[in-house]
């Protein structure tokens, strides 16, 4: 099928990208045909195939690039004490997340509509990023500065933790984030002190 006249393919294929990221975060992932982002981006239902083979890998491609991303912009300066490493992670976790709000709910909450290829490579792409926390963790323990029975499970409840501030926080309400990510830095630190 031709595309829609006036279309690029280097317009195109980034509006399908935003288009499918948006709805799949509107309405879930099962709820979206190919069709309905067709329509949402401006292109006949067949043209869609020239920019993703389905709905699957567009689905895999939106959470594998928000992962990359995450795990290509989060720095940890080993150099520094833990503590300063944790707060590191904590701000940038928390100010990463708040600016992509749909990639993050994607990536939580679609994750049980993937096959299991891709399933295993978005889990291994989020060990990694745990593996930092937990890396930052065990050198406190080793530092003496924290006090963690598991840092397993203290960088899963971290991180959970430090992304829920999604589900709740709005801009223009009583905190600003830069207030929010102060308050979780001081129940984080006392977490893990």
């Amino acid at each position: 099928m031709a595309r829609t006249a006036g279309s690029h393919s280097d317009i195109t294929g980034p509006r399908v990208r935003e288009t499918a990221l948006r709805l799949f975060a509107q309405k879930g992932y099962a709820a979206v045909s190919m069709r309905a982002i067709a329509a949402e981006v401006g292109v006949q239902a067949g043209a869609l195939y020239s920019y993703t083979p389905d709905k699957q890998s567009l689905l895999f491609d939106l959470m594998e690039s928000h992962m990359s991303e995450l795990l290509a912009a989060g720095k940890d300066d080993t150099s520094l004490p833990a503590q300063e490493r944790l707060q590191a992670f904590v701000a940038f976790h928390i100010a990463f997340h708040h600016a992509r709000p749909d990639a993050v709910f994607i990536a939580y909450m679609e994750l049980r509509n993937l096959e299991p290829a891709n399933f295993a490579r978005i889990e291994a792409l989020r060990r990694s990023y745990e593996d930092r926390l937990e890396e930052i963790l065990r050198a406190g323990v080793a530092e003496g500065v924290f006090s963690v029975a598991d840092t397993k499970i203290a960088t899963l409840a971290i991180i959970a933790m430090l992304t829920g501030v999604n589900t709740w926080f709005r801009a223009g309400g009583r905190l600003s984030i830069e207030e929010v990510t102060a308050q979780y830095w001081e129940m984080v630190r006392r977490a893990v002190t």
